[in-house]
């Protein structure tokens, strides 16, 4: 009980001093808490959908997916003939059964061709109007669609774009463009995640979709009273035989939440993982925070042990104040996180995904693992801190506040820093040496965390060297007052060393990934400068945006173009001369043109006899595998077609970054195996300007392609531009995140400058006494925690750019052969940083400034 006093009498005696270690703590927990109730109300919203959506049981194609997206290369869904529903009718159980068609591959635009698909990535579906849409759509205004000149679209993508009834869509599709105008518009009874969904009636939907009647790609089935779905299967799945797909609701609802949980799950550990950054952050932060309240309060300890205190009560007592510290931040955290995961929610919503906050669900595990997080964390960190309190002798009570420094123990430390960070250099030295990415990745990992630990432990050392470089070269130019801030650094370099490590995680992260980043543009655009010999790229803004036939004809008939390519992707087996099967290899089907629009390096053969008639071409590393030479035969077994047997005529190089990997045929081969019906749409275009026509023929190809707004055609420099800015993006999220970490480092930086200030209280007062001015005082304080925060920047940005230049290493091996430092935001951070420490030393300035002289000097 004595113990629990007094930590409850110093945690309510430092309250202010705690208060930012509460802060980081309370960070770190809110972004994990954030985290895991977004993606859990992201589950609990998609669940809903799902469950609300699905009949009984759902009887598709046996080609379809499993969560019933269409996703076919020929852009059109597989279908069932219409006797299907007839049979399905018939079998036990069956209350009613209806078929469906629908089609995610498709774009539809307005009247002023704009498209009306979501900006979040969600689909764009279009589908007939059925008895099961009809149970979870409310029409609000107007009427379901009667006739190929109507259709009904859902409210939210309405409310988007502006759409009222009698306004004109197209719905683009392989079949042809369809127009029509809006007939109703329909509101789900459960939260529509963001899709945007378009309704025909059924023979509509069937010649627009399909291109034909009598046949649909679902059949919806509802069981009569007292059957179960799973009874319902059996006996559908007997009536039909095995040569359909039939899936209870149940079965639909998890494949089409399991597609979702893999999308949601990568989200979830990248934003945990930038939490548990911040949790490491924050961590030197309570350490300091510790250490320095241990410290000025060495001869209050002395004391205690002096009356009969034993060392385990004074470190239960630091524990207990952390416990404190953890609990109070922890429970403020979790508070905070339902508030990001709500600011999340409201995030997604600007971006096109409608969650509601009615669906929001707090888990019990939500606060317990935040709570037990940060409790744990807190207390962890705090511990060597209280060890540190335990070992203070009685006699500390007849000596000056602060414990003397333990030399032996400096000693250690530095051999582990040396050792720590040499092993991580060497583990570094080999993964940028090794033959294989997958080898030297383990190494660059290893080096990674070695060298990180060992910047952190031999933190001190570097700080003794590089403050007084720093010194030098930043703070003499200030006379006195900046000599004084380089020896007020100096003074305790494990305080300033932790303090600086803090910053130096995050600003290394920053480091590395800025230079892989800009590496793998630089290497990009290279390759593409050396080996694409076309002018134009055409293809669609999304991987599912297929280049429709209507499409292609209006590329082909653009003036003032040379030459036009096709390029198709098809699925298939071979069979190769060692006999192996090797299952779902890609063939890349183009016209004989491709290799004028790609300047692919072989290392056997010519890469233009793979274009002709059934001849093919392997890459390097599967020739290897599978003992193929030039002139080997290779069976393939197209899956939507024929088995061909075709002649390797060019082995290609495996150093390429464009197509690595890719095995060649000219679409004219693959036509004799693979039915027209089913040949896949054109997954890019290549066109070739003639002499001197670039520009006009650029301006027509935009121009024919304005009625598929789903296509985007690019110049080499537009490719360059879209690549860059594809990893800026990418690049920007992740700095966001990281930034979480560099504000938990500031708040270790102020805490750090606060107790400093706190701890030199009297000395101050001497000086102020002497003549220092308040101006010179803060100047003083801000100085020292500029050459802290470019301390920390120095160590973070030259331990990143090293593990970005041994990252590209491994790049090389992959084709991405050019290592860029990208010196503008190397230098812009390196300035940041200064900022950061101006930023941080203003309340610990503003508060020394106002200190009472008097009451200073007679401070103990």
């Amino acid at each position: 009980m004595t113990v629990l006093k007094t930590s409850m009498r110093n945690f309510l005696a430092h309250k202010g001093r705690m208060a930012l270690s509460a802060v980081a703590v309370l960070l770190s927990v809110a972004f994990v808490c954030g985290t895991l109730v977004f993606t859990d109300t992201m589950n609990t919203t998609f669940d809903k959908l799902f469950q609300a959506t699905s009949s009984d049981v759902q009887v598709s194609a046996k080609g379809s997916s499993d969560t019933g997206e269409t996703t076919s290369r020929t852009g059109k869904p597989p279908v069932l003939p219409a006797s299907v529903v007839g049979k399905v009718r018939e079998a036990q159980g069956v209350r009613s059964a209806e078929g469906t068609v629908f089609s995610t591959s498709v774009t539809v635009i307005d009247a002023d061709k704009d498209k009306l698909s979501p900006t979040s990535g969600a689909p764009t579906i279009v589908g007939s109007w059925n008895g099961n849409d009809a149970r979870t759509m409310e029409i609000t205004s107007g009427a379901a669609p009667k006739g190929p000149d109507q259709v009904m679209v859902d409210a939210d993508t309405a409310g988007k774009h502006d759409l009222k009834l009698g306004d004109e869509i197209s719905v683009i599709t392989a079949v042809g463009t369809h127009h029509a105008r809006v007939s109703g518009i329909a509101a789900f009874k459960v939260t529509n995640p963001g899709a945007a969904i378009f309704y025909l009636d059924t023979e509509t939907a069937q010649r627009t979709l399909v291109g034909r009647t009598g046949v649909y790609t679902d059949v919806n089935v509802m069981a009569a009273r007292g059957v179960t779905d799973v009874q319902l299967k059996k006996n559908v799945t007997a009536a039909l035989g095995h040569g359909y797909k039939v899936q209870t609701a149940k079965e639909v609802a998890d494949a089409n939440q399991k597609d979702v949980q893999s999308f949601l799950n990568v989200m979830k550990y990248a934003m945990l993982g930038f939490a548990g950054i911040a949790f490491l952050v924050g961590i030197f932060l309570i350490i300091n925070t510790f250490s320095m309240l241990v410290a000025q309060r060495t001869r209050e300890i002395g004391l205690l042990r002096a009356i009969g205190s034993s060392r385990k009560q004074v470190n239960r007592s630091v524990l207990v104040e952390a416990l404190l510290l953890g609990v109070l931040g922890s429970v403020l955290g979790v508070g905070a996180g339902v508030g990001i995961a709500v600011g999340l929610m409201k995030l997604m919503g600007q971006m096109g995904m409608n969650l509601s906050t009615d669906d929001l669900t707090v888990a019990w595990t939500t606060p317990a693992i935040g709570l037990l997080l940060g409790v744990v964390v807190t207390v962890l960190a705090a511990y060597l801190p209280a060890r540190r309190a335990g070992k203070v002798s009685p006699m500390a009570a007849l000596r000056d506040a602060g414990a003397p420094a333990d030399a032996r123990a400096g000693a250690v430390r530095a051999v582990t820093g040396l050792l720590l960070t040499a092993g991580g250099g060497w583990c570094l030295y080999t993964a940028a040496t090794a033959d294989q990415a997958k080898t030297g990745s383990g190494w660059l990992g290893l080096g990674v965390v070695a060298t990180l630990i060992g910047f952190v432990v031999i933190g001190p050392l570097l700080a003794a060297g590089l403050v007084r470089i720093l010194g030098a070269v930043i703070l003499r130019i200030f006379g006195p007052v900046g000599r004084m801030a380089e020896r007020n650094a100096l003074r305790n370099p494990r305080r300033t060393g932790a303090t600086g490590a803090a910053l130096m995680i995050g600003l290394a992260l920053v480091a590395c990934l800025s230079v892989v980043g800009s590496s793998m543009v630089a290497s990009a655009t290279d390759q593409l400068d050396k080996t694409v010999g076309t002018d134009f790229i055409i293809q669609g803004e999304q991987e599912y945006n297929l280049i429709k036939p209507q499409m292609v004809e209006k590329v082909k008939a653009t003036p003032g173009l040379e030459r036009v390519t096709e390029y198709k992707l098809l699925d298939a087996s071979l069979t190769t001369p060692d006999g192996r099967v090797t299952k779902r290899e890609t063939i890349n089907a183009a016209d004989a043109t491709y290799v004028q629009d790609l300047r692919t390096k072989t290392v056997a053969g010519d890469l233009a006899d793979a274009y002709e008639p059934d001849s093919m071409s392997v890459f390097e590393g599967f020739a290897k595998d599978h003992g193929i030479k030039l002139g080997s035969t290779v069976a393939v077994h197209f899956e939507d077609g024929r088995t061909a047997k075709l002649t390797v005529r060019a082995i290609t190089s495996d150093e390429v970054v464009v197509d690595k990997g890719a095995m060649y045929a000219s679409i004219a081969t693959v036509a004799k195996y693979v039915p027209a019906d089913r040949m896949p749409l054109d997954q890019l275009m290549f066109a070739t300007a003639k002499d001197g026509q670039e520009a006009a023929a650029y301006k027509a190809l935009k121009s024919a392609l304005r009625d598929d707004p789903a296509l985007t055609v690019r110049d080499q420099t537009d490719f360059k531009k879209a690549l860059k800015d594809q990893i800026g993006q990418l690049l920007n999220m992740i700095y966001g995140l990281l930034a979480l970490a560099i504000i938990v480092a500031v708040l270790g930086v102020v805490n750090t400058l606060a107790l400093s200030v706190v701890e030199r209280t009297r000395e101050i007062g001497l000086m102020r006494a002497i003549g220092l001015s308040r101006r010179q005082l803060r100047r003083m304080i801000r100085l020292e925690s500029v050459v802290i925060a470019v301390f920390g920047a120095l160590l973070g940005l030259g331990l990143g750019m090293g593990w970005g230049a041994t990252a590209q290493k491994l790049l090389a091996l992959e084709g991405l052969k050019v290592l860029q430092i990208p010196w503008p935001t190397i230098t812009g951070v390196f300035v940041g940083s200064a900022f950061v420490g101006l930023f941080a030393a203003l309340i610990p300035a503003f508060r020394a400034g106002r200190m009472n002289v008097l009451n200073a000097i007679a401070t103990d």
